[in-house]
């Protein structure tokens, strides 16, 4: 079996999603090198960090962080364009993992209740194949031991990209989009609310809002990345 691993490696090599570097036995989807060299933010050990404070005033949440910063052409967006645009599911996944290891680590986000993803219009879902946001939820329900919730939160509107837009311009592409379909099973919960990446926060406040409207419910979030 080692021998065919080995003859199969050779004309087809597993390759490092973040380097493009041969990966080693032992190694999945990202290599040693490229685990260590991720530029982890450890918000997750701040109250008052750069992401819950954007938040401030706007909506309560209990919780708010992301795994990494954002660097433009760095390896991070190699991973995330790996992800988003290359249909590599299991970078999510694995980076998912690498998070909720470091989240669990935190006796604040050990109070978690369940996980959900920010969640991608039906029809943005079958051009793409599938939500990213889910496969980084993956992870981090395997690596926290929480369920992972999907089809509860709902997007009902189809909107355009945020990415060339302005601070405002984002919050009202968003508001509004987002409603609850089973609003009596998260009565009471603490959830955690994943996205890929941050910039304004206007999508997360989006899909916040809804959820904090059923009794007893509370919100953090996590992302991916923070721009």
């Amino acid at each position: 079996m080692v021998v065919l691993d080995d003859i199969i490696s050779l004309f087809y090599p597993r390759l490092c999603a973040g380097c493009n570097v041969s990966l080693i036995k032992g190694e999945e989807f990202l290599c040693l090198n490229c685990i260590a060299d991720l530029p982890r933010t450890n918000f997750h050990l701040i109250s008052e960090n750069p992401v819950s404070l954007q938040f401030i005033g706007r909506v309560p949440l209990e919780l708010a962080t992301s795994f990494c910063r954002f660097d433009k052409g760095g390896r991070l967006q190699r991973l995330l364009h790996q992800l988003k645009y290359k249909g590599n599911r299991e970078v999510g996944h694995k980076m998912g993992l690498l998070f909720g290891y470091d989240l669990i680590q935190s006796t604040q986000y050990c109070k978690i209740d369940a996980i959900m993803p920010i969640p991608l219009h039906p029809k943005k879902e079958k051009k793409r194949g599938f939500n990213q946001s889910t496969e980084i939820c993956k992870g981090l329900s395997e690596a926290m031991n929480r369920p992972l919730i999907t089809g509860n939160l709902i997007r009902d509107v189809h909107t355009d990209s945020q990415t060339r837009k302005g601070r405002f311009e984002r919050w009202e592409n968003v508001s509004g989009i987002f409603t609850v379909k089973h609003s009596v099973s998260l009565e009471g919960m603490h959830l955690l609310l994943v996205d890929d990446v941050i910039t304004t926060g206007a999508t997360l406040e989006a899909a916040a809002m809804p959820l904090l409207r059923i009794p007893g419910v509370r919100v953090s979030i996590a992302t991916l990345a923070c721009a």
